[in-house]
């Protein structure tokens, strides 16, 4: 009798995002000091490079390769940034934006209470990739987070 195959495998989400960067095996070993990453597994090209590997931060898993032009995989680096930026939710965004701190990221949006509930910073990691790291501190009515937005977006602006 044959097996059915899951269309999504166990342990993944339907979206997973998937992580170029020029030096993959020193990626894997920022996220696992940074974010408390978990590595799965990864698959080495002959040259040493990651052309796959998978780590996990909390239930999400992760994809990730090394940069390789020849196969139109390019990194935050090669293209001069990268619009896309991750969001971690975790249990304690001070600690865990300490820790990224410490392991080489940069800050490049502090820390702070945020209107729609989140405490939140932003960090730049060493490979090119933004990440936003946030703890859910308050539930805010959905009907009230235009008002905070536009109270925000003034206090701003003086």
């Amino acid at each position: 009798m044959a097996t059915k195959i899951k269309p999504i495998p166990n342990g993944y989400h339907t979206l997973t995002a998937y992580l170029t960067v020029r030096g993959a095996s020193d990626a894997i070993e920022f996220y696992k000091k940074a974010f408390g990453a978990t590595e799965l597994f990864r698959l080495n090209m002959p040259d040493g490079k990651i052309a796959h590997g998978e780590f996990k931060i909390g239930d999400s898993i992760f994809m990730i390769s090394d940069e390789n032009p020849e196969c139109a995989s390019t990194c935050p680096e090669t293209l001069g940034g990268s619009p896309v930026t991750l969001h971690l939710y975790v249990t304690d965004a001070d600690a865990t934006f300490s820790d990224a701190i410490k392991a080489g990221a940069k800050e490049t949006m502090p820390l702070a209470n945020q209107f729609w509930g989140d405490r939140m910073g932003k960090l730049a990691d060493p490979f090119g990739h933004q990440w936003l790291i946030a703890t859910h501190i308050e539930a805010v009515d959905p009907s009230e987070l235009q008002s905070r937005m536009e109270a925000h977006c003034t206090a701003h602006k003086a």
